[in-house]
């Protein structure tokens, strides 16, 4: 395929097993990478709009049905959305907007592209500040006729702005969903997520989810760690966005500054 239509390519690589430290145990100290085949690459080559054959906009507020009681108005204006210099970028701005203060963006590959199993990444740079909340995640593909929580919710990368050395990742299913979540954090020691960027990044198959930082494995959730029913055997599309306030990270404050974006050099799937 030519670069411009570059959503799905097909590389076969080597298949490369690193196991380092201690065994097969998934602790912070574990690294375990396993790639095979390259099945999609999303380099947001092209400057301009984010690639309408994969990627689709979310408009509006929480009102519409997915928010967490956050504060921003979603757009596709290329103030808040944009590919430019070889990356996405995904810009929360203090603004007024259809009774918002906040602006900001989110797109989904639902329809276009979902995803049963394999090894989920990106590599981003993360913004900075209370209140903001961007996330790498996937939601089911049924979302549109099984309500949430039961169609099941991957956050394969979370993160609150006044914690930049720290991000979560997370399962949503029936029985463990909002604060009853299965969660677990990550934590970089003399480094911070804002300064630079970082590999977020999950395995899935059909009986585990594992959790990555920089190919660190650092967390497994299987269905013995669940609080109800398994509903991960399905295909999921994908989710990125930079939320502002809401339930979990709170409204910023005086100390927080706009605008702040999100940086994603690259998204990839692997079998």
């Amino acid at each position: 395929m030519n670069k411009k239509n570059n959503i799905i390519k097909i590389s076969v690589l080597f298949t490369s097993v690193l196991l380092a430290l201690s065994g097969c145990s998934t602790d912070e100290k574990q690294t375990v990478i396993t790639k095979t085949k390259l099945v999609m690459e999303e380099e947001f080559s092209i400057d301009g709009a984010p690639d309408a054959a994969l990627w689709s906009y979310e408009i509006g507020t929480g009102d519409n049905g997915w928010g967490n009681n956050e504060l921003q108005y979603y757009t596709d204006r290329p103030e808040n959305i944009v590919v430019a210099d070889g990356m996405l970028k995904i810009t929360a701005k203090e603004e007024l907007l259809l009774g918002s203060s906040y602006t900001s963006a989110r797109i989904l590959t639902k329809g276009k592209l979902e995803q049963k199993y394999g090894r989920i990444e990106a590599r981003i740079k993360l913004p900075y500040g209370k209140g903001i909340w961007p996330a790498f995640w996937m939601l089911g593909a049924n979302s549109e006729t099984v309500s949430w929580p039961q169609c099941g919710e991957i956050d394969i990368m979370e993160y609150l702005g006044n914690q930049p050395t720290k991000v979560l990742g997370t399962l949503h299913g029936p029985g463990y969903s909002g604060g009853g979540a299965i969660t677990k954090s990550y934590s970089l020691i003399k480094d911070r997520f804002d300064t630079d960027f970082h590999i977020f990044g999950i395995e899935w198959g059909e009986n585990y989810i594992n959790y990555y930082v920089d190919d660190v494995l650092y967390n497994q959730i299987t269905p013995a760690d669940v609080t109800g029913e398994w509903v991960f055997n399905e295909p999921f599309y994908i989710i990125l966005n930079v939320a502002v306030g809401g339930n979990l990270p709170g409204a910023p404050n005086g100390d927080t500054s706009f605008p702040q974006t999100m940086l994603v050099d690259y998204v990839k799937i692997y079998e």
